[in-house]
């Protein structure tokens, strides 16, 4: 979404639904400040941010690396967006921010978060909440692409 609203294209998009996004560095913060799910998972977090930068120190503002540390201005260039996340997950936090800049930028549809799971929850056919999930997705589709 970085990268189109750079290039100006998300007209190219019409709707983004990121699904438990990972999109800042909230994991290298104080684990004293974050959920229980978020203090299991930060050291493995940090790790995997450091596979994937070419250069993590170089990289650590850039918003195509941290989505959520793009500028206003460019979160107003976003597709119309729906971020889906669980309640117990380890990206909870870093979503819920994102979505707030996102409203404020005018550009977030639904927060919509499952209650009662964690982190994969949703990949259990057999939990009300994993049917919640697919009932959410396809209200936003209904109500949004079609």
């Amino acid at each position: 979404m970085v990268l189109l609203a750079r290039n100006d294209e998300t007209d190219l998009v019409k709707l983004a639904i990121p699904g438990i996004p990972m999109v800042d560095d909230y994991c290298f913060s104080s684990p004293e400040c974050m959920t229980k799910e978020e203090r299991f998972d930060y050291k493995g977090m940090r790790k995997i941010w450091k596979l994937i930068a070419a250069d993590f120190e170089a990289q650590n503002s850039d918003p195509l690396l941290f989505p959520g540390k793009a500028s206003d201005e460019l979160l107003e260039k976003f597709p119309p967006t729906i971020i889906r996340e669980v309640e117990f997950d380890m990206f909870i936090t870093e979503a819920t921010r994102l979505a707030n800049r996102l409203r404020r930028a005018g550009r977030l549809l639904e927060l919509i978060v499952i209650p009662g799971i964690p982190h994969t929850g949703t990949l259990h056919i057999d939990l009300k909440a994993s049917k919640m999930d697919l009932n959410a997705f396809k209200t936003a589709i209904n109500e949004y692409l079609i």
